[in-house]
């Protein structure tokens, strides 16, 4: 047996109860055992350990007292040379792409979730051994993990170089649908649990298929030889589809996403057949985006995750990099793949530009500072999160589009960035710095400047300049009701709900907040205008100009703790976002093409 051996069998379904059985062969006099209190990609201290329960130790039949340090550690005194087995129980029912999950019709966790670390070991080689779940013949196994021994539903023992390798191969057991592709010599899989039967499982194979070449050979050329060079040797893809979710997590050859499984490809003789549906085509952007993060946050990473700790937060100021240029590359490449022409992406784009304009918390906040502190903002938003902070992600990826496009201008890509980048760090950890270093080797001048105004300060990026500068026609469009009151709300169930209040908007300026219930409105600022007007219930924003007629001051009815408040507001005049389109006539391999 491997010094370190797990048995994970799914104990009990309706208590979503995992069961895991830990043998160190070699202890430490005085062992240590931890739980993370994170997972790597997910930037949240999510205190996995208070799911954990009847932890016990043994020596032979000597049971071992366990002297717990903090919130997730545990120290055992043990007898040296005789292994120790350590026996507990998971509570798994996150049905989240980060923890574990567990029922009768789907088993799911990470590593980081149900597998203690063993201290003093973590470099030495883990075992993984998936058991077959009592009661249910037909459910099968899938992960990343290099099989040792496995049955041909996947059940079985694996093994993993070290402790990280381990909790990066997350495990999906059920009845879920599985298809199989190679791209550039690389074999993929993907699973997906929670399918309609009208799923088109061939549609997703094959685009996905597009995405994963694309991708490779962005990274290694478009030679035979792209595929090798690649850092997975094999590639997992987990999806599991819902009624109402949505997000993806990284790893090093595989990736856990959730989607709406209304968003799915149907079979062409399926009605209401959704192969040009938008919420296709942000899965579609979602499987690129988390397979791009094998290069792109899995390998080149941040120095602050050469060894990742998994008993605090790990800082670091280069979230804009790594997530924001991802996302920026997300849908350019599935437009380079023939999956969305140029109109869908310029909608994409100015989608994103737009998000950021209405955040004004990007005159508060740097991208630097959102990258260090998505632990206690972007990841525990409220709803002051648009009025004090700015989205790496967003912005972030604007901050890519700035970069390509000033580097097209003078005859170099941040294609080719990207990938001196892969080679100038050998596709390990990164600072800033070696950005920087590369765009003046490339270039034979400095970038501080950009790098200083666009991520370390307030100001607003030059995206209309640069667009402009590459044929692309910037418009207005006019804004939604929302977008002209400064207001988040939700219009379930017939009722307006403000879920948030933008800083400086007329919404603020009425006094409205998060948490009220936007009942009504008496059209008119005075006693004569309001007979003329009249008094309306309002069912969702996008009715006000009708209730409103040329009137721009009304008197908002709103419930708050229960009392009824009115409230003055003063429409603003028409507003506009952002509308980009392509000239009718495009000078050959213009961006966005290449």
């Amino acid at each position: 047996m491997t010094a370190i051996h797990y048995s994970v069998e799914a104990a009990d379904l309706h208590a979503h109860l995992f069961r895991v059985t830990l043998t160190i062969t070699q202890p430490a006099s005085q062992q240590t055992v931890s739980l993370p209190v994170w997972i790597p990609g997910s930037y949240l201290v999510r205190e996995f350990a208070k799911n954990l329960q009847n932890l016990t130790a043994k020596q032979g039949r000597r049971t071992l007292a366990l002297a717990q340090r903090d919130k997730c550690t545990w120290d055992i005194a043990c007898k040296p040379g005789q292994p120790l087995v350590l026996s507990y129980e998971v509570c798994a029912f996150d049905n989240s792409v980060r923890t574990a999950w567990l029922d009768s019709q789907r088993g799911f966790f990470n590593g980081t979730s149900l597998c203690l670390r063993v201290h003093g070991q973590e470099t030495q080689p883990h075992q993984l051994q998936l058991n077959p779940v009592k009661g249910q013949a037909d459910w099968q196994a899938a992960t990343g993990l290099n099989p040792i021994k496995t049955d041909k539903k996947g059940f079985g023992l694996y093994q993993a170089a070290d402790y990280d390798e381990l909790v990066d191969c997350p495990v999906e057991m059920g009845t879920f649908w599985s298809g199989h592709f190679v791209a550039c010599g690389i074999p993929h899989r993907f699973v997906v649990a929670g399918a309609l039967p009208s799923f088109d499982g061939t549609r997703l194979l094959a685009d996905t298929q597009k995405i994963c070449e694309v991708e490779i050979r962005f990274w290694h050329g478009a030679g035979k030889q792209a595929g090798s060079k690649a850092p997975h040797k094999n590639y997992l893809f987990m999806l599991n589809a819902v009624h109402d979710g949505y997000g993806g997590l990284e790893h090093r050859n595989s990736t856990a996403l959730i989607c709406n499984r209304a968003d799915l490809p149907r079979q062409k003789n399926q009605p209401a057949n959704q192969h040009t549906n938008e919420g296709y085509t942000t899965l579609l952007g979602l499987i690129s985006h988390e397979y791009f993060h094998t290069w792109n946050v899995k390998q080149l990473r941040p120095d602050a995750f050469a060894r990742y700790d998994y008993t605090q937060e790990n800082h670091t100021q280069l979230l804009w990099f790594f997530e924001g240029f991802t996302s920026y590359y997300d849908d350019l490449l599935l437009r380079r793949a023939g999956l969305i022409d140029d109109a869908t992406y310029l909608k994409l784009l100015g989608k994103t530009i737009a998000q950021v304009q209405q955040t004004p918390g990007r005159h508060v906040q740097t991208l630097a500072q959102a990258s260090f502190d998505a632990w206690v903002k972007y990841y525990r938003q409220d709803e002051n999160t648009p009025n004090a902070t700015v989205s790496y992600y967003t912005k972030g990826s604007l901050v890519a589009l700035c970069l390509d496009l000033a580097l097209r201008k003078e005859g170099h890509t941040l294609d080719a960035v990207m990938r001196g980048l892969w080679k100038r760090c050998k596709a390990g950890p990164m600072r800033e710095q070696d950005l920087l270093d590369e765009l003046h080797a490339r270039t034979k001048r400095s970038w501080q400047p950009e790098i200083q105004t666009w991520v370390h300060s307030t100001a607003d990026l030059p995206l209309r300049d640069l667009l402009s500068g590459q044929g692309i026609e910037v418009s207005a469009e006019i804004a939604t009701m929302a977008q002209r009151l400064g207001l988040r709300v939700s219009e379930a169930g017939g009722s307006v709900h403000i879920k948030g209040v933008l800083r400086g908007s007329a919404a603020e300026a009425a006094g409205m907040a998060a948490g009220d219930e936007w009942l009504g409105l008496d059209v008119g600022e005075t006693p004569a205008a309001r007979a003329q007007g009249g008094s309306w219930r309002l069912n969702k924003l996008d009715d006000l100009p009708a209730l409103m007629g040329r009137e721009h001051q009304l008197v908002a009815l709103v419930s708050r703790d229960k009392r009824l408040l009115r409230l003055h507001l003063k429409v603003p005049a028409q507003a506009s976002s952002w509308k980009l389109a392509m000239p009718a006539q495009r000078k050959a391999g213009q961006w966005p093409a290449v």
